[in-house]
């Protein structure tokens, strides 16, 4: 993997998303089992999806719940976007998935990238089901999420919230944050009360950026799109 692509996009620092994070002690996240019901899938990789998790909106019902602490009680600190994953793709919608067996997360790793992504079970979850299909290491995989999501600079999502916006002003305001990305690079999740939860950057083989694919379901420009602040 040309590991010197990636330092190029990271050129320019990512606007802090992690507010007074610190990754507690003790933190272990065990190996998971690939699901009986999902199939393994060894394809060969061509692109790639950088998904990142708006955590405010996800933590606005989950603040007392002990499965998601570590994210939404305030108590390791205070997030905005959240890396959910960099996911693998090929031709088509059935992308590589959960290509070998793995091991419980090694704690250096788990603590190098908690504020990042501040939950052990998701780490757990996308190095069995994504990056083993890219690596044979975690540490490598955590390593060329970390300098992806570093190199994201993300528009100033206050300002956003507190006036009417559509899915394509708020793709629009993502591209201009960031060079090189267009409109139609970023797809969005949005939930069905139309508030967003997530938005996935699509990028080719070498982590550039690149037009989303025409399977990747988007939601139309037109469609009113709510962020919440968190409180």
């Amino acid at each position: 993997m040309a590991l010197f692509l990636l330092l190029a996009l990271a050129a320019t620092p990512a606007q802090a998303q992690s507010y007074q994070c610190r990754p507690p002690s003790g933190l272990s996240a065990p190996a998971e089992r690939k699901p009986t019901s999902e199939p393994r899938r060894i394809k060969p990789v061509t692109s790639y999806t950088l998904a990142l998790s708006w955590s405010p909106e996800y933590c606005r019902t989950r603040k007392d719940s002990r499965r998601d602490k570590t994210q939404c009680s305030g108590e390791d600190g205070s997030f905005g976007f959240i890396l959910h994953g960099l996911w693998p793709d090929t031709n088509g919608p059935a992308y590589p998935q959960y290509c070998a067996p793995t091991k419980a997360l090694p704690p250096a790793v788990i603590k190098r990238n908690f504020c990042m992504m501040p939950t052990t079970k998701m780490m757990a979850h996308e190095w069995a089901k994504h990056g083993t299909c890219m690596t044979k290491r975690p540490e490598t995989y955590f390593r060329v999420s970390r300098i992806m999501f570093d190199a994201v600079r993300f528009p100033d999502m206050d300002r956003l919230s507190r006036k009417p916006l559509t899915a394509g002003q708020f793709r629009n305001a993502f591209a201009a944050a960031n060079e090189g990305l267009q409109p139609d690079m970023i797809r969005l999740k949005v939930n069905a009360r139309g508030w967003l939860q997530e938005v996935k950057l699509c990028l080719g083989k070498s982590f550039r950026p690149q037009r989303c694919p025409a399977y990747m379901r988007s939601v139309s420009s037109d469609v009113p799109v709510k962020i919440w602040r968190g409180g």
